[in-house]
């Protein structure tokens, strides 16, 4: 054999890097070599980063910090799959971190990401590049790029993948992206229900919880539930509440459940297949409380539907919400109030809970839940609207005071459900006799305060319904109530606005709270919203008449009319005709104003002993109204004249007085033999003191601006209070309606000039004599019994002044160019005796000027003629 000879080893190349094997420590390290070229390097790099990131987030940081993130999401289009796997693999675990996502949509790395997800990548893969995009749908710029690059359809095929994990991100990401609702409708045309519906089979709860979430979301939708039912989804839902060990699903198979019952036609589909009446019997027999909230919830979304709340009557879905009152879980007490509150529309559901939930709710008021307390005063107010039964048997649950109570809630919804619930309970005398009891006024003052514009509506709005009375009218301004009612009628908000304007016309009913109103600016206020059309409404209008109508000097200087209702009372002035929003001065301030040549302001006035006697040094001169005036010998005179002719008119005795027929005018007689009495009283006296008492009534209390502490008293008018003494005794008397207005009109007549006849007119130099006495007064004020030359204004308001004091009814209506006249209603004499019912009145002009006592035919050619010619 011949000798082995060893075979030498040839060299390696010398252009060659010799292998070189690294163990590195330094995450810093391995991020370097994510640029390297080698695959296997890059493979190697990857997996290491891999395991880096997954044991927690602050690894995850540490790798954003050293600058990983750029590099890797070159990897992810690399040709080599081991690599794009790995890179795809951390970016699964990375895009968890919030600082992450953020750089990922800056980079724009979605439509590699999704590119993943293609039906020729593998498991793995899928698996991580559908985690990457679960992370990113997070936030909402996220769920934008995804839906953008198209990422919604690819999802949507993996959900039939082989792989669990798969399926749960891809379902995941879905749950997410459908949040939005131009997604959900993308998701309809990609049919995207049946492979969801596929998912409730799983044997994985995660996966099953995240289909019946999607379920959930995507069925607020009509198409969407409609699409459900096509595939049969009410039945997997119905298998899963009547399977026991799915317990952990049956809370959102409920709230699937609940969205598809606002459909009818889904309705009557689970009433026929008897689906309806198991899921009623499993939330009333559940003793989960999430499960009896869900349930309460469906109940209640579905019953704003007319037809849905018909065959939930029929279910007797009553009896078991009233079981759910009962639950444990403030939840559950919630849901299940909300529930009722939207069946009561239903009139029989209503009757229903008369006798079976109403005490149950008002127990619910006293809850140390302020949550539970709101839901439960909903409920109450919706039973109780238009319901005098259920108002009744709250109040006799004893429901007021805790309602009282709720008031002083912070919750605006609990105020506002306490509020309506007392207005539809204050619609009932008893009721709003016990609320008011309540110092319901004071509880309210709270909500009024109010920058919530329900809690303000519903507060004016119980105002409106509790102040009735005066005692609940008077606790309401003595607390402090009308201040911020009055500021309500500056809200922007229509409906405040309108029950604001409720209120204040209900409070205007005695003349007090209609002078404090007032006082407050109510009545400018109100004015300034009839103006705006867009701004008024009936009840505004209503207010203001209504202040107006406790204000008749405003009333008649705006509108120009007074009707029969509208008794002048005294200090009624007549300051003639004012533009919209111009303020009308005071009684007190026109007084005081120094004279001009403007028309004369028109004083009613019958009070002659209200001023104090003047002292001995105020007995020298003679006082104006307000400031002090050289003496008026011939004012005096006439004075004296009218007091001795009052003394010797031989109108009868007091007793016989006494002893007429009222004929429904008690107030006005009573009050002029008062008078009388105290005239005739003085008959026996001496003459000087007869004098005395006639200067008395006269004098006018002194005011100077120096002596503001001297109380101020309108100027009397001693004439005009002997002509109520002289109407009274010899008008009053009259039984016939027509003859007491003749006689009237002829009165007032005499007393302003008398008769002028047409032609005349122009010569009766009525101008002149207002001019003196407004000169000898040394004021623009006039009393309207100083008057002796009238026109036609003049006597209209002396005969309406007139006729109020004993009774007779009659319009005062202002004209154009100095004219003014009065309109009566009398009924046909001819037509009196009728048998049926009696023929309307007709309405008649007082003639005063041409034909004293002539009654003219409101539209004829006579009125007209005495009205505008």
């Amino acid at each position: 054999m011949g000798k082995k000879i060893k075979k030498e080893v040839e060299p390696p190349p010398k252009d060659v890097f010799d292998p070189l094997t690294i163990e590195s420590k330094k995450a810093a390290t391995v991020v370097l070599m994510l640029k390297s070229p080698e695959e296997d390097i890059l493979a190697k790099a990857c997996e290491a980063i891999y395991k880096f990131a997954l044991k927690g987030e602050e690894n995850k940081a540490t790798l954003l910090e050293l600058g990983a993130v750029e590099p890797l999401t070159k990897l992810l289009t690399h040709e080599d799959k081991i690599v794009r796997r790995n890179a795809m693999m951390i970016f699964g675990i990375l895009a968890s971190n919030s600082d992450v996502k953020k750089l990922l949509r800056e980079l724009e790395v979605m439509n590699s990401v999704i590119a993943q997800l293609s039906p020729e990548e593998e498991v793995v893969i899928h698996e991580f590049a559908s985690l990457c995009l679960a992370n990113m749908s997070v936030e909402y710029t996220g769920k934008v790029q995804i839906f953008e690059h198209g990422g919604l359809e690819p999802l949507i095929r993996l959900l039939s993948s082989s792989d669990p994990d798969v399926k749960k991100n891809s379902i995941e990401c879905i749950y997410n992206l459908v949040q939005d609702f131009q997604c959900r409708t993308t998701l309809q045309e990609l049919n995207a229900i049946p492979p969801i519906l596929e998912l409730l089979r799983s044997e994985y709860p995660i996966i099953q919880l995240l289909a019946l979430k999607t379920l959930s979301v995507i069925t607020c939708d009509k198409e969407t539930r409609t699409m459900l039912k096509e595939n049969q989804g009410l039945d997997h839902l119905t298998k899963i509440l009547e399977t026991k060990e799915l317990n952990d699903l049956h809370v959102e198979a409920l709230s699937v459940i609940a969205n598809c019952l606002e459909d009818m036609d889904t309705m009557a589909l689970m009433q026929q297949t008897g689906s309806l009446k198991k899921v009623l019997s499993f939330a009333e027999n559940s003793t989960i409380p999430d499960i009896q909230k869900n349930a309460a919830k469906a109940i209640a979304k579905a019953a704003y539907d007319p037809e849905n709340r018909k065959v939930f009557h029929e279910q007797e879905v009553e009896k078991c919400l009233v079981t759910l009152l009962g639950s444990d879980s403030d939840g559950t007490k919630i849901a299940a109030s909300q529930a009722i509150s939207a069946m009561c529309e239903n009139l029989s559901c209503k009757e229903f809970f008369n006798t079976q939930g109403i005490p149950q709710i008002v127990q619910l008021l006293r809850s140390d839940n302020e949550e539970v307390r709101e839901a439960a005063a909903l409920a109450l107010a919706n039973l109780t609207t238009s319901s005098p039964a259920n108002a009744n048997a709250a109040a006799e649950a004893d429901a007021i005071d805790p309602l009282i109570n709720i008031l002083s809630s912070k919750r605006d919804g609990a105020v506002a459900n306490a509020a309506t619930v007392l207005t539809n309970m204050a619609t009932q005398e008893p009721l709003r006799a016990i609320i008011q009891n309540h110092e319901i006024m004071h509880a309210l003052l709270g909500p009024l305060h109010s920058t919530n514009t329900l809690v303000q509506s519903t507060a004016a709005l119980t105002v409106a319904a509790t102040a009735c009375d005066v005692e609940a009218r008077t606790e309401l301004r003595n607390c402090g109530g009308l201040v911020p009612l009055v500021g309500l009628l500056h809200s922007k908000n229509d409906e405040v606005r309108r029950h604001a304007s409720w209120a204040v016309m209900v409070c205007a009913g005695d003349e007090l709270m209609a002078v404090e109103l007032c006082r407050l600016g109510a009545l400018d206020i109100l004015e300034e919203i009839n103006r705006s059309l867009s701004r008024k409404n009936k009840f505004s209008e209503a207010a203001y008449n209504k202040l107006l109508n406790n204000n008749l000097s405003l009333k008649y200087s705006q509108t120009g009319y007074l009707s029969s209702s509208n008794i002048i009372s005294d200090g009624f002035y007549d300051y003639g005709r004012i533009n919209p929003g111009t303020k009308l001065l005071s009684l007190k301030e026109l007084c005081l104003q120094e004279l001009n040549d403007q028309r004369a302001i028109l004083l009613v006035n019958n009070k002659s002993d209200i001023s104090p006697p003047p002292s001995m040094e105020d007995k020298s001169s003679d006082v104006g109204y307000g400031r002090s005036i050289s003496s008026s010998s011939s004012l005096r005179r006439a004075s004296k004249e009218k007091a001795n002719f009052r003394f010797s008119a031989g109108f009868g005795s007091p007793t016989e007085e006494k002893s007429e027929p009222a004929s429904g005018r008690n107030t006005v007689l009573s009050r002029a033999v008062t008078k009388e009495k105290g005239v005739r009283k003085g008959k026996g006296k001496k003459e000087e003191e007869k004098m005395k008492e006639e200067e008395e009534i006269l004098a006018v209390p002194k005011f100077t601006e120096g002596s503001p502490e001297k109380e101020w008293y309108p100027p009397p008018d001693p004439e005009f209070c002997v002509y109520v003494l002289e109407v009274t005794k010899s008008i009053l008397p009259i039984v016939n309606l027509k003859e007491q207005i003749e006689v009237l009109a002829k009165y007032v007549a005499d007393k302003m000039g008398g008769k002028i006849p047409k032609e005349k007119l122009a010569d009766f130099s009525w101008e002149l004599h207002i001019s003196e006495l407004k000169f000898q007064l040394k004021s623009n004020v006039v009393p309207i019994g100083y008057i002796k030359k009238g026109i036609f204004y003049h006597r209209a308001l002396l005969f309406k002044a007139l006729a109020d004091k004993i009774g007779v009814g009659c319009s005062l209506v202002r004209g154009e160019y100095s004219r003014g006249w009065n309109e009566v209603k009398l009924v046909n004499e001819a037509r009196k005796g009728m048998i049926g019912n009696l023929p309307p009145p007709e309405e008649y002009i007082v003639d005063l000027m041409f034909h004293p006592g002539n009654l003219l035919k409101l539209r004829s050619k006579e009125a007209d003629l005495y009205r505008f010619l």
